[in-house]
């Protein structure tokens, strides 16, 4: 890869250069592969995962058409872009709180139509949204922190603190997502959140609690786990049976 990206001998020494001292291949390349696309990946922004594609075939599978969509933490857009090629005339949202993955998604999505914002999740997004989002997928940070220091140096080194740690069991920013979810979701609307294996009990438990129906879905080729929690289309006292 590096010797197809190369235009010159000096290019290729000095990319090898990079990829010995432990910069990730991405950040290297200048790009990461993505659910079929070419996702650009700037230094010291999150680089997406492999595993993530199962999260955009789960939201994929449950938007209809014209969708509006939001995507939390979006990091470099790739999750955006995936869905925005994978469905039919998406409305996208998408932010992030870093600068750099924000400017990062401004290029994956500038041809999409689909509206970038830096911000601390729901914070930036319009207020005419409220109610209105029928798929809002979240791939938080979800590491525990003392689990960074774990983590291959590629990612704790290279990639912002802010898109791995999410607190002391790794769940705190996905708590923050899931309780005001259902403001912004319409009714019968969907959330996906990613998390590990281990976590999704707690990830349910969370859903459960701020009044939304989860279930877990699990790819065992992929590793990955999304948790989906879906707004009733009926809430309580709605439904005109009350004299």
């Amino acid at each position: 890869m590096l010797l197809s990206a190369a235009r010159t001998p000096a290019d290729l020494a000095a990319m090898v250069e990079r990829r010995a001292a432990g910069l990730p291949l991405e950040h290297v390349l200048g790009w990461a592969e993505f659910c079929g696309l070419r996702i650009a990946v700037d230094p010291g922004v999150f680089v997406p995962r492999r595993r993530t594609e199962f999260l955009v075939h789960q939201a994929a599978a449950l938007a209809g058409p014209r969708a509006v969509v939001v995507d939390l933490c979006c990091g470099s857009g790739s999750v955006g872009a995936a869905l925005v090629a994978a469905l039919d005339r998406v409305e996208l949202y998408a932010v992030d709180i870093d600068p750099a993955a924000v400017r990062c998604a401004h290029r994956n999505l500038a041809d999409t139509g689909g509206q970038v914002y830096e911000g601390d999740l729901y914070e930036p997004l319009p207020a005419m949204l409220r109610g209105r989002v029928d798929v809002l997928v979240a791939n938080a940070p979800y590491v525990p922190t003392e689990a960074v220091r774990l983590m291959p140096p590629e990612a704790r080194l290279h990639e912002p603190r802010v898109a791995l740690d999410g607190g002391a069991d790794g769940l705190d920013v996905q708590r923050r997502v899931i309780a005001a979810a259902p403001l912004w979701l319409a009714l019968g609307g969907y959330l996906l959140v990613e998390t590990s294996e281990r976590q999704a009990p707690q990830t349910v438990e969370a859903c459960t609690r701020n009044g939304l129906i989860p279930r877990v879905a699990r790819s065992e080729e992929r590793n990955a786990t999304v948790v989906i929690g879906t707004r009733p289309a009926l809430q309580s006292g709605s439904d005109g049976g009350a004299p």
